[in-house]
């Protein structure tokens, strides 16, 4: 059983600075892209940040220069580092990884449990 589990969320001031975890535990053989989601109140899931196993990243347009993030495959692990932020990052944070788990034959999707982030003053 695959799990992922994240940390970090809270309230912070605009301008303010936040760093979110993830963490993969469970029968994995093996981990490709992992990335960063989030979805605000009455809005759709979207994409903040991606990375393959092999370090390239992708960022959303309205986070380019703001975020940063980084993962430790030897810890499986994910991190997203959130400077300058601003109210409209308001939003749930979900960890997303692309996991072939021990004894699987292929690579399924699995998400976190979420964590929130306000950015508040």
């Amino acid at each position: 059983q695959v799990q992922l589990v994240e940390s970090g969320g809270g309230l912070v001031q605009p301008g303010g600075s936040l760093r979110l975890s993830c963490t993969a535990s469970g029968s994995i053989a093996s981990i490709n892209v992992m990335g960063w989601y989030r979805q605000a109140p009455g809005k759709q899931r979207e994409l903040v940040a991606t990375i393959t196993n092999g370090g390239r990243t992708d960022y959303a347009n309205s986070v380019k220069g703001r975020f940063t993030i980084s993962r430790d495959n030897a810890k499986n692990s994910l991190y997203l580092q959130m400077n300058s932020l601003k109210p409209e990052d308001t939003a749930v944070y979900f960890c997303k990884a692309v996991i072939l788990a021990v004894d699987s034959g292929s690579y399924y999707n699995y998400w976190g449990q979420g964590t929130q982030v306000t950015v508040s003053s």
